[in-house]
């Protein structure tokens, strides 16, 4: 008799966790690891936020609360999006969940059916695929490569929808890619989606805020508000505001759903942290300066990986919109030898290799639905950075 549930063999373990497991385990073995495999701000949680979650918990907000949170913070959920996006949710079309994946995870097991499909651009973020297989459903993988900026065409998303498709989910700006939609761009996939009104839409915006050179991501239901009653537009905490840890994310909703997401989570988790939960609303409340402060300093680190990475032979980087990732390509090392000895075939040889022989950690692109490519995270220490592509130079250029 198996111990764990079939329904456990559909999915794998997050690739990105794992690589960061991997680094952190040379480490602890003396190994001078440069990290660059984890989704996750290296800046602080600004001061403000911190000192309100403290107040918090002085005042003895630590009983459960709301399962959707509290009434503070979704009103102050709905305001962002009416401010940042002109979206105009009610607080009870709001639900505050334990991170974003928590309301991916909510949206999707509540809906899908199984045989339902999900339409998934890749490269996409890990976690999509196996959310979707985890709930019964089929998920329908989109390659965008980078002859098209890693973007999805309307013509794709119309051939991919059938009379099964469920969910339409897009990540924008993108894990792994940073590439970022345009409200111009998303225009011509708002078009298909109205033309087929039993798909519903996820948007995953939690890089909204992390974008460079002027660039202005914009969201599915802030270009065609038609397709407000069946979209689901998520953000959270966790990038914006460096607050990883703490387990905020949030979305808004239409009313059915939400109550959907409510019920699914008031037999799991239940409410998320009321600690986090105050300081969450201190993050959107208070003080906005840390945002660009962290945004200046990302582009600056962007535009240096970028040339770096250029600069190695058998590879090619395109520089990205948003997010703090970048995905370059490694296939011109395919078929080559590294100088300690390891054949090159596919790109989790190359992350592997990287890591054993230049104790740089990043992730192999197959883990994003698109091989070929691996990506690196640039929320590291500026002087990290530079010697990660040092040490990058130097292993590819060590290839044979």
């Amino acid at each position: 008799m198996h111990l764990t549930a079939a329904r456990l063999d559909r999915i794998a373990p997050s690739q990105t966790i794992t690589m960061t497991a991997k680094a952190r385990e040379l480490k602890r073995a003396g190994r001078d690891v440069i990290g660059l495999s984890s989704g996750e701000p290296d800046f602080d949680t600004p001061r403000h936020i911190k000192d309100a979650a403290i107040r918090a918990i002085e005042a003895g907000e630590t009983k459960y609360t709301d399962v959707a949170g509290t009434p503070a913070l979704r009103a102050a959920v709905a305001e962002k999006f009416r401010r940042d996006s002109g979206i105009d949710y009610k607080p009870e079309e709001i639900i505050v969940s334990t991170g974003g994946k928590q309301v991916i995870f909510n949206a999707l097991l509540a809906t899908i059916d199984r045989g339902d499909e999900a339409i998934i651009p890749a490269p996409c973020w890990v976690s999509y695929p196996d959310i979707v297989a985890l709930a019964d459903g089929t998920p329908v993988i989109v390659p965008c490569g980078p002859n098209q900026n890693f973007k999805l065409t309307a013509e794709q998303l119309e051939a991919a929808i059938t009379p099964r498709t469920k969910w339409f989910i897009l990540n924008n700006p993108c894990n792994p890619t940073g590439a970022a939609y345009s409200a111009e761009e998303l225009k011509p996939l708002t078009e298909v989606l109205l033309r087929h009104p039993g798909v519903w839409i996820f948007t995953d915006d939690i890089y909204d805020k992390l974008a460079y050179g002027g660039f202005a991501p914009a969201t599915i239901v802030q270009v065609e508000p038609r397709l407000k009653s069946r979209t689901v537009t998520m953000n959270g905490c966790s990038k914006a505001y460096a607050m990883t840890g703490w387990r905020i994310g949030f979305a808004g909703a239409p009313v059915e759903m939400i109550r959907a997401m409510d019920k699914l989570q008031g037999q799991s988790t239940s409410n998320p942290s009321s600690i986090s939960q105050a300081a969450a609303l201190a993050a959107l409340t208070g003080p906005q300066e840390s945002i660009r402060a962290m945004v200046e300093v990302y582009q600056r680190r962007r535009d240096m990986v970028v040339e770096a990475l250029n600069a190695c032979p058998g590879l090619h980087c395109h520089k990205p919109e948003g997010a703090f990732y970048v995905f370059p390509s490694m296939q011109g090392c395919i078929g080559k030898t590294t100088a300690g000895g390891r054949r090159i075939e596919t790109d989790k040889d190359f992350v592997e290799a990287l890591l054993e022989e230049e104790a740089v950690a990043t992730v192999h692109g197959a883990a994003f639905m698109f091989e070929g490519h691996f990506r690196i995270s640039y929320a590291t220490g500026d002087a990290a950075l530079a010697e990660a592509c040092r040490r990058i130079r130097r292993f590819c250029e060590g290839m044979r």
